[in-house]
């Protein structure tokens, strides 16, 4: 098991090498981050990989269409004891040479050349396709993060504002205008800002982490991301039937399984052909005879075959065919259901998150007038130390809240473009 660990280790480093991770102190932008995980993302190679064996396999499925050359040689040497007239050891060179060519099959081999391109294409479009949902786990995890990065801000403005209220109170109290409960109070609400600012942290630190592993990097999380939104989709407020269109047209997977039904297809036809003969033609040249003593000869043949019966395998393979055929077709229905409901629900999440959104910085507003109000109040005797507290744990909560919206409206867009196939 060792040396499986050594393996694995020795094929991460060179792809590690191409792209580094972002350095501690540097502030990492949205582009940066979808570049680092289009060179290192692991999914991106492995998809990559299977788009180049398909097409390695494609190349296979033609040969059978091209000349096929052979050459070989022997050399024998013998004992002949016992046998009169004849030297007691006797020897044998052969030379050959053969070329033959496929004329007609009716279309069996054209067609599995045919099929096997277009598994070629369908698995370039999944490659594609798995660029798009490897950029929108990057730019999901990255808003992520800027989120939480948020939350940073607003705890240590919490905790800025707890402190300032327990060194205001700490002053009435010890003029004698407030009693000591206050003053206990006071404390208990900077100590629980203490430990918000602390589980924010750590949460960004998470983040980050998560970053890292949608970027496909090994590293620290000492760096920052940048104040990044997506702007505004083009066509974001249009209609459901209009950006279905475009996406129908646009998105890979949809491509992807055009092509599977497309090898499907030509699969069922070269099937098909195989209830036919196949001619063939071929010629050879032969060089054979003794050491010093060969001779050379020609020959050329014209075949034909035909699999008369083959106990049904023919008619099964049609069959089963058939029966991907329609299978294929089922999921390109399918696939079209399920892209209108990606597209809907994106469109909609844009929508309410703006709307959202909208609100939040509404109440934001209102949050921190309702907390001057409050700390006026306070400073005239005219209100308590609950009422100042829980105006702060308002403000608190609305710049939460307004984070949690900006988050979820650059997610939503996020979305929505993958869900439309754009880069």
């Amino acid at each position: 098991m060792r040396w499986v660990a050594a393996a694995l280790l020795a094929l991460a480093e060179p792809a590690l090498a191409q792209a580094p991770p972002p350095a501690p102190g540097q502030v990492l932008t949205l582009d940066e981050a979808v570049r680092l995980a289009r060179q290192n993302q692991p999914q991106l190679r492995q998809a990559r990989a299977g788009a180049e064996a398909a097409a390695a396999r494609a190349d296979q499925a033609r040969s059978p269409l091209l000349p096929q050359v052979f050459a070989g040689a022997s050399y024998s040497r013998s004992t002949r004891n016992g046998r009169p007239g004849l030297s007691p050891a006797g020897e044998g060179l052969d030379l050959s040479g053969t070329v033959s060519q496929l004329l007609w099959d009716f279309g069996q081999t054209p067609n599995r050349y045919r099929a096997a391109r277009a598994g070629a294409e369908a698995q370039r479009e999944a490659e594609q396709a798995t660029g798009l949902q490897v950029v929108l786990g990057v730019r999901t995890a990255y808003f992520a993060a800027r989120a939480a990065k948020d939350l940073v801000a607003v705890a240590r403005d919490n905790l800025s504002n707890q402190e300032a209220h327990l060194r205001q109170i700490q002053g009435f109290v010890e003029v004698g205008t407030r009693p000591e409960i206050d003053l206990a109070q006071a404390r208990t609400d900077r100590a629980n800002a203490q430990v918000q600012l602390i589980n924010s942290e750590n949460g960004y630190a998470v983040a980050r982490a998560q970053l890292n592993l949608a970027m496909g990097v090994e590293g620290p999380t000492g760096y920052d991301v940048a104040d990044e939104t997506l702007p505004p989709v083009e066509g974001e407020d249009g209609t459901t039937d209009a950006l279905l269109a475009e996406a129908l047209r646009a998105r890979p997977d949809v491509a992807s399984l055009a092509s599977q039904l497309r090898a499907q297809q030509a699969t069922l036809w070269a099937v098909q052909g195989g209830y036919l003969p196949s001619l063939g033609v071929s010629s050879g040249l032969t060089d054979a005879g003794t050491p010093g003593s060969t001779y050379w000869n020609w020959n050329a043949s014209l075949t034909l075959s035909w699999d008369v019966f083959s106990g049904g395998l023919t008619r099964a393979q049609e069959q089963e065919a058939r029966a991907n055929l329609d299978g294929l077709d089922a999921q390109g229905i399918l696939l079209r259901q399920q892209v209108r409901l990606e597209v809907e629900q994106a469109r909609l999440a844009v929508r309410a998150a703006g709307a959202a959104l909208s609100a939040a910085g509404e109440a934001l507003e209102n949050a921190r007038e309702r907390l001057r109000l409050a700390e006026g109040r306070y400073q005239t005797g005219a209100g308590s130390v609950i009422e100042q507290g829980d105006a702060q744990v308002a403000v608190t909560s609305a710049a939460a809240q307004r984070v949690q919206a900006q988050y979820a409206l650059s997610s939503a867009r996020a979305q929505l473009l993958s869900a439309l196939g754009r880069p």
